[in-house]
């Protein structure tokens, strides 16, 4: 029977004979990822060039390579080929080559005009994965400036083609409709909504009781949907035992064995059928022979990356719309199927149209450094379908300058070059190149270490590892036993076979022997410099280098050393929980890490103390590596960290002697009625202290120190020698009265002064007294013998003539022994009773 992408050939051949760009619309189980490639491989137009083909997942990569091979009736590795970072099968005579993760990114690198492609095809872009969404950014620019010839071939199952088409310009878009047999759908939800941190486990349990269920009801073989490998190991592990004779159980994610994979794909014998227990990498690229019912747990697992932390975590999430729909077509692939949904109807109605592209939560310092690398500093010289977020990219750039791989301009240095050519993460590549410089022990830790970081974890426990020390990690990699228990958690034999191979690679067949560098934790400082953390206060508590807290279970070992680097981050509460660290020796970090420490004098106010602080400290980030008295700290930082001080407590709070608030309110009297006058409000004279405090700051490091100043002087220092000399003139601190008595004028009103004295002593006073050169009469307060105000004028003759004689008559009865005369103006002014 013709699968279903097989009418829709020949419009394809002849839109990609005529066009550049062409976008395929095919649902699932078409037959485009296998027929596509061999159906152009003799085009005229292709002839001799070689088909690249990009394809999201290793196992979807290797499995359509070996479909290919296996139509054209040859092996992996003749015509049909496939390439992944850490495996390669490809010869002289091959034409079609499938591609993973990094691979065609450096083959861009290395050459841009891609020689000899002739046409890149862009599968199950619907999955918008980082590589594809960056592969396709890159491989349109140089279509459309060095290789015209180039055709570029977008396939998507889900995705809107037309959105795509737009992208590349108006490509034409072919459309396959697909032959998918009928399934049906039902829905079945766990009794008790799944609540807390291991809600997953009570998904897992009815996942596998669903299983059971399904396994006596329906024939046929069941694909199971789980988010993540820990999940199907428990599921299989539930499972074991409680199926009928006859039916096989197997699983499938990205870190098993190829022997593994193949067996879970591999059609079951006659007479058998089997239970495949997968993550999302079984819903579109994969065909499993014989899958009639589709059990999803309606879970995912997707990467989140957070440009405020710098970290990444895996966080467990509903499947959207379009996922589910693909997981559901598993099951009508060669008849008509079931599909059980572990959830309600009425969640089915709420899930989201699509998952969110990962190039929108991805750590993006691996793609800055392939966009440098191939000469692009700025996403904004590519075309994307979604471009990276600006704060994830400027994160991903500055940790990229931290490791040496750009410099301050963003362009790639020498060794960013070499670190784009390592074919791993930006930290490990980082990482493996200083481990190279220190020799060959160091070379092999690291070849160690970097297996360990890319592949799962070797070592689990009922609920996670007994530690988070890398250590017993690295002791599992070197030891030879093969017992499946080691420090208290169970070894995972296909992760550590995985992380052994991948050594192995690394040091194209060296044995992986006992690591001989001493402080592993060093090398991994390399790579995670922003993740060096001190411990702070109690044990589990740390504080790493680029400012955020982070913390281990106070029951783990780990809790109690005093450096660490942390490695694996969740970072879902307001400290992060560390999963994975080493400890360090931070004497041996600091001397390969010098240059990053910083040595700096810090003389600051303390407002704890109310006076100047100053310390030296030697810092690695936001660490405090020593912290010691300076001895002689610079005169000139002092007086500006105390003046720091003197503007936090406020100017009012300096310690103002009497002579020097009369002077400040004369002043500020001066400055009303004159603008020449300086200004010596708070806000003035806090904008000004450099010119009027600090000079005669001297040996002053407390605020109490500042008592010993003379601040009238300090006020005179901000007038000319005119003002100095007519200060005094103009506005009279004291006015002289009949008596001979010399009265404090009050200036408290800057607008208009006054004078507060007894009545008796201005008899004869015929003229009110004035400031400012006459311009400016004072307010008379006239008291009463016991100081009480009795009159306020501005006017004193006016007084005399009218306003005393009342005031006589009133005062006479109060104080009878004191004078009161009849005519004021000529009677003698007296300071007490009159003789």
């Amino acid at each position: 029977m013709p699968l279903p992408i097989e009418p829709v050939l020949p419009a394809l051949i002849a839109a990609l004979t005529t066009s550049q760009f062409v976008v395929l619309e095919a649902p699932p189980g078409a037959g485009k990822t296998t027929l596509v490639p061999l159906a152009l491989l003799n085009e005229p137009w292709l002839v001799p060039q070689r088909i690249v083909m990009l394809e999201p997942r290793r196992l979807a990569a290797r499995a359509a390579a070996m479909r290919m091979a296996a139509t054209l009736g040859e092996r992996v590795g003749d015509r049909v080929g496939y390439r992944m970072r850490g495996e390669t099968r490809t010869g002289p005579r091959t034409r079609i080559e499938v591609v993973t993760e990094g691979v065609l990114t450096r083959m861009l690198q290395h050459d841009l005009g891609l020689e000899g492609v002739g046409l890149v095809i862009f599968d199950e872009f619907h999955e918008r994965s980082l590589i594809g969404d960056s592969g396709l950014a890159l491989t349109l620019a140089v279509a459309q400036t060095l290789r015209p010839d180039l055709r570029v071939l977008v396939m998507s199952a889900t995705l809107d083609g037309n959105a795509i088409a737009t992208l590349l310009g108006g490509a034409l878009v072919i459309r396959s409709e697909g032959r998918d047999w009928p399934v049906e759908t039902r829905y079945s939800p766990p009794r008790a909504p799944a609540v807390g941190r291991f809600a997953h486990r009570g998904v897992e349990a009815h996942v596998a009781q669903v299983v059971r269920d399904v396994v006596a009801e329906e024939t046929g073989s069941l694909l199971v949907f789980l988010p993540g490998a820990g999940e199907i190991r428990r599921v299989d592990e539930a499972l074991r035992g409680s199926l009928p004779a006859g039916v096989d159980l197997h699983s499938l994610h990205g870190t098993m064995s190829i022997e593994a994979q193949d067996a879970a794909i591999a059609p079951s014998p006659a007479g058998r059928r089997k239970v495949v227990l997968a993550t999302s990498i079984a819903e579109t690229s994969l065909t499993i022979d014989g899958i009639r019912v589709v059990i999803d747990s309606g879970l995912m697992r997707v990467p989140r990356f957070s440009p405020r932390t710098g970290m990444t975590r895996l966080d467990t999430i509903r499947v959207s719309r379009a996922s589910a729909d693909q997981r559901r077509g598993r099951a009508g692939r060669l008849e008509p199927g079931v599909c059980i949904r572990c959830w309600s109807a009425a969640d089915d109605a709420g899930l989201v149209p699509f998952t969110r592209p990962e190039i929108l939560d991805a750590d993006l310092a691996p793609l800055i450094l392939d966009l440098a690398s191939a000469g692009f500093r700025s996403p904004a010289e590519l075309r994307w379908l979604d471009a990276p977020p600006p704060g994830a990219w400027a994160q991903g750039r500055e940790l990229l300058q931290l490791l040496g791989a750009l410099n301050p301009a963003g362009q790639l240095t020498a060794h960013g070059r070499l670190m784009a050519e390592a074919g791993t993460h930006p930290r490990l590549a980082h990482m493996l190149l200083r481990a190279g410089e220190m020799g060959t022990a160091a070379s092999s830790t690291a070849a160690v270490l970097t297996a360990l970081l890319e592949e799962r974890d070797v070592l689990r426990g009922l609920d996670g590892p007994p530690t988070v020390d890398i250590q017993l990690r690295i002791d599992a990699v070197a030891r030879r036993s093969d017992d499946v228990m080691l420090g208290g958690a169970t070894v995972d034999r296909s992760a550590l076979r995985r992380v052994q191979e991948n050594v192995r690679a690394r040091l194209r067949g060296t044995h992986v022997g006992e690591p001989a560098v001493a402080d592993p934790g060093v090398l991994l400082a390399f790579a995670y410099p922003d993740r060096v953390a001190q411990r702070r206060g109690g044990p589990g508590r740390f504080l790493m280098r680029n400012g955020r807290g982070v913390s281990i279970a106070i029951t783990d070992p780990l809790a109690h050393a005093e450096w660490i680097v942390a490695l694996q981050i969740d970072d879902a509460g307001r400290d992060g929980r560390v999963m994975l660290a080493a400890t360090i020796d931070v004497n041996e970090l600091m001397g390969h890490a010098a240059e990053q420490v910083v040595v700096e004098d810090v003389i600051a106010w303390n407002p704890s103390t109310r006076s100047v602080r100053s310390r030296r400290i030697t810092r690695l980030g936001a660490l405090v590596l020593n912290d010691s008295a300076l001895a002689a700290p610079a005169p000139a930082a002092v007086n500006a960290a105390l003046l720091a001080g003197v503007r936090e407590l406020g100017v009012g709070a300096l310690p103002w002697s009497e002579a020097a608030q009369s002077l400040r309110r004369r002043l500020a009297f001066l400055h009303h009625h004159d603008g020449e006058w300086p200004d010596v409000g708070d806000t003035a004279l806090a904008s000004t202290l450099e010119e009027w405090l600090a000079p005669r700051m001297d040996h002053a490091h407390r605020f109490d120190d500042l008592v010993r100043i003379d601040f009238a002087a300090a006020l005179r220092s901000l007038l000319t020698w005119e003002q100095g000399a007519s200060v005094d003139v103009l506005a009279p601190q004291r006015i002289t009265v009949p008596t001979g008595s010399a009265i404090l004028v009050d200036y408290d009103t800057p607008t208009t002064p006054s004078l507060a004295v007894r009545l008796q002593e201005v008899f004869g006073m015929l003229e009110t007294p004035a400031v400012l050169g006459g311009r400016v009469p004072v307010t008379m307060q006239l008291l009463s013998p016991g100081y009480r105000p009795v009159q306020v004028t501005r006017d004193l003759a006016s007084f005399w003539r009218t306003g005393y004689f009342d005031v006589r008559r009133d005062l006479r009865g109060r104080y009878p022994k004191h004078h009161w005369p009849d005519d004021p103006l000529t009677a003698a002014p007296v300071r007490g009773r009159k003789k």
